[in-house]
């Protein structure tokens, strides 16, 4: 009988021994992750500040005039000079551009999001000889840079007679585009339910009807957040209308626009303008990404929780 006690009081400060060291481990390992948090709350508020300073500090510049700018860089304007954007819409061509890109980027856009849904959805859904061999292929385009093939695409293009058009740049973008789109779409529709698209089948639907009536809704997530990316990236690109639109001014896009701006700007003392020129730049995008924040946040996590 005293054995038995003894042995019992033994096994419960083995347990309590025990327990008061996971007790411990679980502190120091919420600690840890207190101080991760904090470190990693501390690198995004820097990277904040970063990103937001130049932002608003563009968006303030674009209301004053050059005497200002250049004296009270960080002071508010002394009065709010529309103008500005006006004399940069009408006198700098900024409208023309802006629509411009507005027409390029649509187009292009719808291109991508429909050839590079139905190749996602085929690469992503079927099983064939060469399945694997064409989704790597599309992927390697994520790898390529495009400077390295500005060259052989101009000529490329030149050929086509697509020169200095906006149709030309718009197979470009679209073409450009696809690697990452093929990418996200297909991980994202290998995430769909079979059994839907089984059922639709044996309602009879084809295969083009059970994509667009049945599997493309479904996938709405997806598009809208790798649409908004291809929307941001075709927006602000510089190089390929730089090399393809060269020489028909009337069709540049606003990237081309403004750069052309700020090489004036330094011989015609014009810089309030320059400023209210790239605030009518950034400031559509900055509205796209704030209307669907929480669509994009919703397709970039629906994927990997499905």
């Amino acid at each position: 009988m005293t054995t038995d006690t003894s042995s019992h009081r033994v096994d419960k400060r083995s347990a309590d021994a025990v327990e008061t060291h996971w007790v411990k481990r679980s502190r120091e390992r919420r600690s840890e992750v207190r101080v991760l948090a904090g470190l990693g709350h501390v690198a995004l508020a820097f990277w904040a500040v970063i990103v937001i300073v130049p932002i608003l500090w563009t968006f303030l510049a674009a209301f004053k005039n050059t005497t200002e700018i250049f004296s009270s860089p960080w002071t508010l304007p002394a009065e709010l000079r529309w103008e500005n954007f006006g004399r940069a819409w009408s006198k700098a061509n900024v409208g023309t551009y802006f629509m411009n890109s507005v027409i390029v980027v649509s187009f292009s856009t719808f291109g991508t999001m429909l050839f590079g849904s139905m190749a996602a959805y085929v690469l992503a859904r079927y099983k064939f000889v060469g399945n694997r061999f064409i989704y790597y292929l599309f992927v390697s385009g994520l790898a390529f840079p495009v400077f390295l093939a500005l060259v052989p695409l101009f000529f490329v293009v030149k050929n086509l007679g697509l020169l200095d058009t906006h149709t030309g740049l718009v197979l470009v973008y679209i073409a450009y585009s696809l690697p990452f789109t093929v990418f996200f779409l297909a991980a994202f529709f290998k995430t769909l339910p079979s059994s839907v698209a089984e059922a639709g089948m044996i309602d009879g639907c084809s295969h083009t009807r059970l994509f667009f009536r049945i599997m493309l809704p479904m996938a709405k997530p997806g598009l809208i957040s790798v649409g908004i990316f291809n929307i941001i990236g075709q927006w602000a690109q510089y190089q390929l209308p730089l090399v393809l639109l060269s020489n028909s001014k009337d069709k540049w896009v606003l990237t081309q626009g403004i750069a052309d701006i700020s090489v004036n700007a330094g011989y015609e003392a014009d810089w309030s303008g320059l400023f209210a020129a790239l605030t009518i730049a950034i400031l559509p995008m900055i509205i796209v990404y704030a209307v669907f924040q929480r669509q994009i946040q919703s397709g970039l996590t629906s994927g990997a929780v499905k």
